[in-house]
């Protein structure tokens, strides 16, 4: 049950430092595939950017992280920034996820003014995020989530095959098959939000739109008591109000997983 595949195009002068290897590690082991456009392979910033948009077009990937610095002349200070308005341009719903390490002073305001200016999927980060953080941002710019979410240490929700499994302290897996249907597809809701985001709130209505009837935010709660009860049963644990599945008041339903 291995994350779905996707392509992600990083484009940094220094591809081969241990930064950027971390986050290509990262992003492999959650089952994207990388491909990197590097000083080292292309010589100069203006050749990078050529190389960069020849691989946009050649293998159209789902994402692009793009330093803004490509080289050591002052004019490559911020030459990322011009790839970024030519992948704009012309691809203007390409998640972009832009590494900086302009903390302050004119360069930063530099970026934060090209920010401004952008009406894509574009977000900034520091390029001393952990490599996990930079890999969650993506994700969430993507919009992605894997065939299967490890929810915690002992859960796993296999969307393809629509079940929820337990992991025991021998390692073998467990379906809890209570937990089908509506019951699942409002648990994988809530993944999906984890996922993307530790601690995003899934509203009540994204949630009741799996149920019927003229209450349906009664009938939520009761779907909710009963994945608790059933996931409870499966790790040996009773699952309280504030354990598993938590109600955000007048917002909606977040997931916490088990310790």
């Amino acid at each position: 049950m291995a994350p779905r595949s996707g392509n992600i195009l990083i484009v940094d002068d220094e591809a081969t430092s241990a930064i950027v290897r971390a986050v290509r590690r990262r992003l492999e082991d959650e089952g994207w595939s990388t491909q990197v456009v590097s000083k080292e392979a292309h010589g100069s910033a203006d050749d990078m950017l050529w190389a960069a948009m020849t691989a946009i077009d050649d293998t159209a990937p789902d994402g692009v992280i793009l330093d803004v610095r490509l080289g050591d002349y002052r004019d490559d200070q911020f030459k990322g920034l011009d790839l970024l308005k030519r992948i704009v341009a012309e691809r203007p719903r390409l998640p972009v996820l832009m590494f900086t390490q302009y903390s302050q002073g004119v360069e930063r305001d530099t970026v934060a003014r090209s920010a401004l200016q952008v009406e894509a999927p574009v977000e900034f980060i520091d390029k001393l995020a952990s490599p996990e953080e930079v890999a969650l941002r993506m994700r969430r710019l993507v919009g992605a989530e894997p065939g299967s979410i490890a929810i915690g240490s002992r859960i796993l929700m296999d969307s393809d095959a629509r079940t929820v499994l337990v992991i025991n302290d021998d390692g073998n897996t467990a379906p809890v098959p209570e937990v089908s249907g509506r019951r699942f597809d409002i648990l994988r809701e809530l993944a999906q939000a984890w996922y993307r985001s530790p601690g995003n709130v899934v509203p009540f209505d994204r949630l009741e739109r799996y149920l019927e009837g003229d209450d349906t935010r009664a009938s939520l709660r009761v779907r909710i008591r009963e994945i608790k009860v059933s996931m409870g049963r499966a790790l040996g644990n009773s699952l309280g109000a504030n354990d598993f599945i938590v109600s955000v008041r007048d917002r909606g339903y977040r997931l916490l997983p088990p310790r």
